[in-house]
């Protein structure tokens, strides 16, 4: 036996494992142009032809050879220099089938499609894996550790690292990867997904993705996290390859967007793989004549890839043969939101095989539904179903129960299609409530009704489901009532542990709010009822009382403490990153404090300042009206102005470090370099959790968001909190005062470690004598290790 476990036992392990799921082990060098069993003319061969040939003649028996021929042609010559869309468009051949002319009977020619692999009959097809598969390209010869084939065709790239060499990691075969698709494209056209291990770890991802996007996948069977007693790599290889899901996919769960510029690949996680699986199981049983249409909940933490997961729902929503071609109807509670959402389903839209269709009032949505019996996907907010007193005689009628009883509308159905699925993002009371409510005075009623009435007299028949990156809270009977239980969850720290977000920091810097003692307990009563509501006109009754807070959060001196601290935080913050583009936000309570904030910030930082929409180095970003004080006007941004800026927020290039919000961007926008969240205004529930995720985005060396608390929302966060899984409870809003203290402690352990040896000249010393002290304190550590050892394996 081997004393060190080296990078080709990790490769013949590898082999093992997929040999465990029935997969043909073959080496390399045997099917090699010069091999004992060769299968390729030429080392410049990547796709394994007689396999695939005879793969096509078994999946499509009724097809001519002269179309099969013409498919294998397509499949062997692409058609752009673009490694990318050649890439793009064999992912088509993958989901769609191949177009091919075929001679009829009449001597016409019909298009008909020639499929490459037999999802229906996983086994009708030839899985296979290679290693050291020899590619000569160009000159240059390179070797892939392990290649896994399907029908002849190379779909995944493992590359492999040794975890007993200290030199390598998995950051290195991330690189070689990269190199192999500079030197040897051609293997890489009909790639699926890419693979890293060092033994230790290992990850997925795409052509397309940075290495902070590899993920670990953490299940085998999905309902699950396997033990860490079992190597990741064999977790990835029975979690991915076993021949059905391996199909499924790359099939389903592969996808390209597109913003017209640049095209990025993504490859979905186990997360949402099995998230997305289980609610299409959900939604068939909710479908049937005794289903309840109620598909379920999937919580998916914010910041984890939600609104992808929706897409990947979706697109295989609409191919589903026992749902018929369903209408997919998308629901958000706001118009920023349903922009947000709309764009990436839009820039997926080839996965989900029609293009999304944004409704623009209620009339336009009842056409949208109307002029089609099956398909389509169709972008609505929730208010959107709320039905017009005026709209023509019978849609809408107001009626009276009693003259003591509620008030409320009864309104005709946009559609009564049972074919209908509602994707609901964000499923809470607040915005889908059922409360009916009647305040009297003068002869009339002020109506209150839950919009989830509305949606569900709209839609009687359709089924619906709910994502949400926020718990339903324990009490909240009426979302269940409409959505149902949740199918899946993916907590916080489950998304920190993945690395598919990062962890969340609370820092209390609390500006003192100057108020007579006599108003404290008062000012604390409404503080409690303002944060129930993210703008004070959805209650008239709170006006008064959110204008006496904003008064007094915006004193001028309050603002201008808090402008010094946030200048100052922000630069030492900023400079303390290990990476460059690192940006932050600040949330006030109210567009006039954002502006006041904005002056004094300039003030202290000129050159932050420009009138250029596309310079300068802080802004505002919030909406308005010609009714606004003169002065505002600058400050208010059109929806391009703010798409520009939005695009600079993203770029961490760019010189925009620092944006002023009230509401707006505060959920489902999401920028990766954003590291610190300022925060001074009063929130709870889901609308502070949504918020404060904007700083969990996973970014290079980025090791945690920051939210600076200015306002007091700690026992907000806390009761927010109440609703997480018992896990997120001890990972969210980690303080900073706590880590801190733990950080002092393991320093006194580091220096209690190193007590009677001389490291100073790492800090005083020139940089051969920091190099000199490094490797002098290494030595010094790996003796007290060997002393260790000697004395716990002394025998008496």
């Amino acid at each position: 036996m081997p004393k060190n476990f080296c990078e080709s036992h990790l490769e013949e392990a590898t082999l093992e494992w997929f040999e465990e799921l029935g997969y043909e082990i073959v080496f390399g060098s045997d099917i090699a142009p010069d091999g004992e069993y060769p299968e390729r003319e030429d080392f410049s061969d990547v796709i394994l032809n007689d396999r695939l040939k005879e793969a096509l003649v078994r999946i499509n028996p009724k097809m001519p050879n002269e179309a099969l021929e013409e498919a294998f042609r397509q499949i062997n010559i692409p058609q752009s220099p673009s490694l990318i869309m050649n890439n793009k468009a064999f992912q088509n051949m993958i989901t769609d089938g191949i177009d091919v002319q075929v001679k009829q009977a009449d001597a016409s020619y019909r298009t008909e499609k020639v499929f490459v692999f037999d999802f229906e009959k996983p086994l009708n097809n030839e899985f296979m894996v290679a290693n050291q598969f020899t590619i000569i390209e160009q000159g240059v010869i390179k070797r892939p550790d392990v290649v896994a084939f399907v029908n002849g065709i190379p779909l995944v790239v493992l590359e492999l690292k040794s975890a007993s060499n200290e030199n390598v990691d998995i950051s290195d075969a991330y690189n070689q990867l990269q190199t192999y698709k500079m030197t040897i494209p051609s293997i890489f056209t009909y790639n699926s997904f890419l693979v890293t291990s060092d033994g230790i770890n290992a990850k997925a991802g795409t052509l397309t993705s940075d290495e902070d996007r590899f993920m670990a996948w953490r299940t085998i069977d999905g309902d699950d996290v396997a033990p860490i007693s079992i190597p990741q790599l064999e977790v990835l290889i029975k979690g991915m390859f076993q021949k059905d899901r391996f199909l499924d996919i790359i099939r389903y769960f592969v996808l390209f967007q597109s913003d017209g510029k640049e095209i990025i690949k993504i490859l979905a996680g186990y997360h949402q793989y099995h998230a997305v699986n289980k609610a299409i199981e959900s939604t068939e049983r909710a479908i049937q004549k005794s289903g309840d249409r109620r598909i379920g909940v999937i919580w998916h933490t914010q910041g984890s890839g939600k609104s992808l997961s929706m897409v990947f729902y979706a697109g295989k929503l609409v191919v589903n043969e026992e749902l018929e071609n369903p209408t997919i109807v998308v629901i958000t509670d706001r118009n920023d939101l349903d922009d947000q959402l709309y764009g990436t389903f839009q820039k997926s839209k080839d996965i989900l095989r029609s293009t999304p269709v944004q409704a623009t009032d209620r009339t336009h949505l009842r056409e949208l539904l109307n002029n089609r019996t099956s398909g389509g996907i169709i972008f609505t907010t929730i208010q959107k179903f709320v039905p017009f007193a005026n709209e023509v005689g019978e849609e809408v009628q107001l009626n009276r129960a009693a003259e003591t009883g509620p008030v409320y509308y009864e309104s005709m159905v946009l559609t009564d299609r049972n074919n209908v699925i509602v994707i609901a993002d964000e499923a809470h009371r607040s915005q889908y409530g059922f409360g009916a409510d009647v305040v009297k005075g003068d002869d009339r009623a002020d109506l209150k009704y839950g919009y989830a009435k509305y949606m569900r007299d709209s839609l009687p028949n359709a089924s619906y489901i709910g994502f949400t990156g926020t718990p339903v809270e324990l009490t909240d009977k009426n979302t269940r009532a409409i959505f149902g239980d949740y199918i899946d969850i993916y907590d916080m720290t489950r998304a920190v542990e993945d690395g598919t977000t990062v962890k969340i920091y609370y820092e209390s810097r609390i500006a003192k709010l100057e108020l007579p003692e006599e108003l404290k307990p008062k000012v604390d009563i409404e503080y409690d009822e303002i944060t129930e509501y993210q703008e004070y006109s959805q209650k008239e009754k709170l006006k008064s009382k959110w204008a006496r807070l904003e008064a007094i959060v915006g004193a001028r001196e309050r603002i201008k403490q808090i402008a010094k601290d946030i200048v100052e935080h922000f630069e030492k913050r900023d400079q303390a990153q290990e990476y460059e583009g690192g940006k932050a936000m600040i949330v006030a309570m109210s567009r006039r404090i954002a502006i006041d904030l904005y002056k004094e910030i300039v003030v202290l930082r000129p050159d932050w300042h420009s009138d250029d929409l596309q310079a300068g180095k802080i802004k505002i970003v919030m909406t308005g009206a010609s009714s606004d004080p003169a002065e505002w006007q600058k400050f208010i941004g059109t929806k391009a102005s703010r798409e520009a800026l939005a695009k600079r927020m993203k770029d961490k290039n760019d010189e925009l470090k620092l944006v002023i919000v009230r509401d707006m961007w505060l959920t489902g926008f999401d920028v990766p370099t954003l590291h610190t969240m300022y925060l001074d205004k009063p929130m709870q529930g889901h609308n502070l959790m949504q918020a404060i995720a904007r700083v969990n985005r996973v970014f290079k060396d980025k090791q945690g968001g920051l939210i600076v608390d200015y306002i007091g929302i700690a026992e907000k966060l806390k009761e927010a909190l109440a609703q997480y899984t018992e896990n997120d409870k001890k990972t969210a809003g980690i303080d900073t005062e706590v880590a801190a203290e733990v950080l002092l402690e393991k320093y006194d352990l580091v220096k209690e470690l190193l007590y009677g040896h001389d490291y100073s000249k790492f800090f005083t010393g020139k940089l051969s004598e920091k190099m000199h002290a490094i490797v002098e304190t290494m030595d010094y550590i790996i003796g007290l290790r060997d002393i260790i050892e000697r004395m716990t394996t002394f025998s008496w």
